[in-house]
């Protein structure tokens, strides 16, 4: 699979978690390429010098930003700098990022950080743009994020299908943290993928696959079990941002997770629209050492690690 996306100009660096997955899209030599998503702050530098070894010394045009979650774009003020490239967002996070309204671009709620970059274009879904050899049809691709955009081939078919499918799943729902329905646009995401013809999926997280129905068939399934028990995604939830947190820092004491966690607006939200009967540092508490009888985190003495 990865021959003949290379064969297609196309090269997945694949990330681990912390970071999504980088697609470079190569044209004609000389004629420059696209990048879509940048991955997390922290990685930036290693960013770089991937793209750079992908690039074989052509130019890079333009990022091409799925959504604007910190492990997605984390990057582009990075590459902008050293690369001198355009970045293109969702239309509906245009004002944000013009406006870098933090709180609208989630980074307060998840207790994250992006580096402000400069925009230069948007994804509009319904149109076409060229990256690479290849005429691309953007796809909004709302659940994860409200204003998310896939990326889809035709003549190729493929999808570049960022975190609204994975090959076991998807991204959180954030918008239902917020007290928005939006496991219904999820459905709608899916049930549009399902319409096209795809030989593969390139996810924001995880290896390239084939094999999309059986993915979309796995995904409604953990969108059923969301529906029927919310409370179920929010705890996922919460626990994803608290390994975010772990994956990037690493370790932290007890005392400075805790503060982290108390500071951070997603966590008071689900307590209290689901757990309201629940105390919010006992609550904070439990959910960590939750993760560690899992196996997900260890504790070391006063340390929380995330390696276990």
């Amino acid at each position: 699979m990865r021959e003949d996306l290379d064969r297609a100009g196309i090269t997945v660096l694949e990330r681990g978690w912390l970071s999504s997955n980088n697609v470079l899209i190569r044209g004609a030599a000389g004629s420059g390429a696209t990048l879509v998503d940048t991955g997390y702050w922290i990685h930036a530098d290693q960013t770089v010098a991937l793209v750079r070894h992908a690039l074989a010394g052509e130019p890079l045009l333009r990022v091409l930003n799925t959504h604007l979650h910190s492990d997605h774009c984390g990057g582009n003020a990075e590459i902008q700098r050293v690369f001198g490239c355009g970045i293109d967002v969702p239309a509906g996070e245009a004002e944000a990022a013009d406006a870098w309204d933090s709180q609208q671009l989630t980074y307060e709620a998840t207790g994250q950080f992006c580096p402000r970059f400069r925009r230069t274009g948007v994804l509009s879904p319904g149109s076409v743009l060229i990256a690479g050899r290849w005429h691309w049809e953007v796809v909004a691709s709302p659940g994860h994020d409200p204003r998310s955009v896939a990326l889809y081939q035709p003549d190729l078919e493929v999808l570049i299908s960022a975190d609204a499918l994975w090959e076991n799943g998807f991204g959180v729902v954030f918008p239902e943290l917020e007290g928005s329905s939006a496991f219904a646009d999820v459905r709608q995401t899916l049930e549009a993928f399902s319409c096209l013809r795809v030989r593969w999926v390139i996810p924001g997280h995880g290896q390239p696959f084939s094999e999309m129905r059986s993915a979309v068939d796995r995904a409604l399934r953990r969108l059923e079990g969301f529906e029927v028990d919310p409370a179920m995604h929010a705890l996922h939830a919460v626990k994803v941002l608290i390994k975010f947190r772990l994956l990037e820092t690493r370790e932290a004491t007890w005392e400075s997770l805790l503060a982290w966690l108390a500071g951070v607006r997603y966590f008071e939200l689900v307590r209290r629209r689901y757990f309201p009967s629940s105390d919010s540092s006992g609550w904070l508490q439990a959910l960590v050492e939750s993760m560690i009888r899992r196996g997900a985190l260890a504790s070391v003495g006063n340390r929380i690690k995330n390696e276990p």
